[in-house]
C-alpha cells in the first residue's frame, strides 16, 4: 500500500491506469462517491506492489510507500537502485509487524447502527469505548442503551469500555469534576455505581473522561483514579483514561493532570493529541506533527510506554475567514472534508511542517473559509511516531465520523493485538 497525491490533470481512471490498480478499488479505499478528485488529495492505492514511473527513485517510491529507502531495497534485492526503469514492479515491503492495542471511542446511537458499526470495525480495534455516562456531583450515574454494543463487541473479539465523562449541556464541567471529588461520599458512590454497571452490563473496564480538570484538584483525582482501580482491578477490570495533550508541566490549565500519577495507576492513557487549533481558536493544524511529537517525549518520561495510546482526530474544522474571535468554526469529519473540497474543486494544500492538510474555498453566499483536517499522509506521519517511539498502540476520536483510509493504514503499520 502507498498513498498518491493528486496532481494537477489527473483522473482516478489514469491513477488506476499507471499503477494496474482498479478504479473501483481505488474508490473503495478511500470512500469517493464521486471521481472528481482535486489537485493536492491525498488518495490511498491499495496495492503492495508499485510500477516504477518517470522521474521516480527509492528514496521518491520510499516516501510514498512510508517505509526507508533500506526497506525497500532489502524487499528488492534484484532490483539495483541506479538500474531502475519506468513501468518496473517494486515490491513494497511488509511492516505490519509492530503489535499494538488499538481503542476506538463510539457514540452509541441505535442498537442498528451500533451492531453494524462495531461489526464493520472489529478488525482494527482491541477495545471500543462506548460514550458516554454522565455523572451528577453526588456521584449519581446516567443510564444508556448500550446493551447490543456491548453484546456486539464481544461477539467479535473487542472488548466494551464504559465511558464516563463530566461533559454537560453547556460543555465539559471542571466544577461538576470539583464538586464530587471533594466530596468523599460523592466520590464513593460514583465508584461503587460504576463498579455496578460494569459487573451487570458485561463491560471489560472503564474510560474516565474528565476534562478541564482544576490544578486545585490534581491530587484528589488522582487518588479518585487508584480508588476506582483498586476495586476495578480485584473483579479483572480494566481502568482507562483519556487525557489531554501536555508538552510540559507548566500550561496553566492542564495542570490539574498528573502524567506520573495517573500513569502509574491505570492500565492504559488515551492521549487526545489534538485540538491545537480547534473551533474557538484561530485556524491552524489541528494535530501539528511537532507539538504530538512532543507529547509523546514528555509523556514517556513519566508514563510507561506500553501504557500511552496515541489518540488521532477523526476530524478538522471549517472557520470562516477573515478570522472572528466572537464566532465558534464548525468539526467537520476528514471524510466531508475531502468531499467538500471535491465540491468546491478546491486544491488541497499539505504542511510539511506540520504534516497537515488544509484547503481554502468560497462557499455559495461568496464567504472565504479554510478547513484543516487529517488525511491519510498526517494520519501516517503520526503512526510512525508510535513505532519510532515504541508506546503502546493508537485510538481515535470517534468511529461513527468514519475514515475509511483508516483500516488500511491500521494494517499496514500494525498488527492489532485481540482477545
Amino acid at each position: 500500500m502507498f498513498i498518491y497525491t493528486v496532481q494537477q490533470g489527473d483522473s482516478l481512471y489514469r491513477i488506476g491506469s499507471k499503477y494496474s490498480v482498479p478504479v473501483e478499488q481505488i474508490r473503495l479505499a478511500n470512500g469517493l462517491n464521486q471521481v472528481n478528485i482535486v489537485p493536492g488529495q491525498a488518495l490511498v492505492i491499495p496495492s503492495y506492489t508499485y510500477i516504477v514511473q518517470p522521474g521516480d527513485s527509492f528514496y521518491t517510491i520510499s516516501q510514498m510507500a512510508y517505509v526507508s529507502v533500506d526497506m525497500l531495497k532489502r524487499a528488492n534485492p534484484s532490483i539495483p537502485p541506479s538500474r531502475l526503469q519506468v513501468g518496473m514492479k517494486v515490491r513494497i515491503p511488509n511492516i505490519s509487524n509492530y503489535n499494538v492495542t488499538s481503542l476506538g471511542y463510539y457514540s452509541v446511537r441505535t442498537p442498528q447502527a451500533d451492531q453494524r458499526l462495531i461489526t464493520d470495525f472489529s478488525p482494527y480495534i482491541t477495545y471500543i469505548a462506548l460514550f458516554e455516562y454522565h455523572f451528577s456531583p453526588d456521584g449519581g450515574l446516567s443510564s444508556l442503551n448500550d446493551s447490543t454494543a456491548i453484546k456486539t463487541a464481544w461477539s467479535h473479539r473487542v472488548k466494551p469500555i464504559m465511558t464516563i465523562t463530566n461533559l454537560t449541556e453547556s460543555g465539559f464541567s471542571s466544577q461538576l469534576t470539583s464538586q464530587m471529588l471533594n466530596n468523599s461520599t460523592a466520590r464513593q458512590t460514583l465508584i461503587n455505581r460504576i463498579l455496578k454497571e460494569v459487573s451487570t452490563k458485561g463491560y471489560d473496564g472503564v474510560n474516565i473522561d474528565f476534562e478541564m480538570t482544576l490544578e486545585k484538584d490534581r491530587d484528589l483525582f488522582t487518588g479518585f483514579l487508584r480508588e476506582l482501580r483498586d476495586r476495578l482491578k480485584p473483579a479483572g477490570h480494566l481502568l482507562t483514561i483519556a487525557v489531554p495533550p501536555k508538552t510540559n508541566d507548566n500550561i496553566p490549565w492542564l495542570k490539574g493532570y498528573d502524567y506520573g500519577g495517573i500513569g502509574a495507576v491505570v492500565d492504559l492513557m488515551f492521549i487526545m493529541a489534538y485540538d491545537w487549533h480547534h473551533g474557538a481558536s484561530e485556524p491552524g493544524p489541528v494535530a501539528p506533527i511537532n507539538e504530538v511529537r512532543q507529547t509523546i517525549q514528555f509523556a514517556i518520561d513519566r508514563v510507561p510506554r506500553k501504557k500511552i495510546l496515541l489518540g488521532l482526530p477523526l476530524y478538522g474544522y471549517d472557520w470562516t475567514l477573515p478570522y472572528n474571535p466572537a464566532t465558534i468554526a464548525p468539526g467537520i469529519s476528514n471524510q466531508n472534508a475531502v468531499q467538500l473540497a471535491m465540491k468546491y474543486q478546491a486544491e488541497i494544500h499539505y504542511s510539511k511542517e506540520y504534516e497537515s492538510p488544509y484547503f481554502y474555498y468560497v462557499d455559495d453566499e461568496g464567504k472565504r473559509h479554510v478547513v484543516g483536517f487529517e488525511d491519510a499522509r498526517s494520519i501516517s506521519k503520526k503512526m510512525q511516531l508510535i513505532r519510532e517511539f515504541q508506546i503502546g498502540g493508537v485510538g481515535a476520536w470517534q468511529l461513527s465520523l468514519g475514515f475509511p483510509e483508516g483500516p488500511w493504514l491500521l494494517t499496514k503499520f500494525f498488527h492489532i493485538r485481540k482477545s
